[in-house]
């Protein structure tokens, strides 16, 4: 038969636990990937998962690095090849591509296509390289690993906020122009 235990007794151990966790060093995991050449790293909080990459459904008048829309589970994406949004070139078929999708508290339906990933990283391993790029605000910050290879951190939130990334149609291009 259980022990049964005083609401007292219950409260007491469960204080004890919260103050147990509470001074553990916690280290939180960053998700590392590949486009390209270069290595990213991305905060976890920030992605909803990753997936294999799924059938596009191509859209007309869309700027090259758009890759199309996708069904993930009845609901819509729209797909960034993120190489060549960048400037780099697109990322071809491949069994290691995988679709970052963004967690929907940053912007509602949209992936990044990633040439390959790279498993959890812990960034407490990492030394941060002081040069930062100002051309592209989405890089949040530049490390170094352990064995001196060079990683970016992903802020997706400032490529949220990047025009060029909302605007993926070119009817409003070739108006301007």
């Amino acid at each position: 038969m259980a022990r049964k235990t005083s609401l007292r007794e219950f409260q007491q151990k469960f204080a004890e636990r919260l103050r147990d966790l509470s001074s553990r060093k916690t280290v939180a995991s960053k998700l590392g990937f590949q486009v390209g050449s270069d290595n990213w790293l991305v905060s976890l909080s920030d992605v909803s998962e990753v997936i294999p990459v799924p059938n596009f459904f191509e859209v007309p008048l869309t700027e090259a690095w758009f890759r199309g829309v996708s069904n993930v589970r009845g609901k819509l994406y729209s797909t960034i090849d993120f190489a060549a949004f960048q400037g780099g070139e697109t990322i071809n078929a491949g069994s290691e591509r995988r679709v970052v999708l963004i967690h929907e508290k940053i912007i509602e339906g949209s992936g990044l296509l990633v040439s390959r990933m790279l498993g959890l990283r812990n960034p407490e391993t990492f030394t941060e390289d002081g040069v930062h790029d100002t051309s592209k605000p989405w890089i949040k910050a530049r490390f170094r690993d352990q064995n001196s290879a060079a990683w970016l951190e992903l802020d997706l939130e400032a490529l949220a906020r990047e025009t060029r990334f909302l605007e993926v149609g070119l009817i409003g291009a070739l108006a301007t122009a």
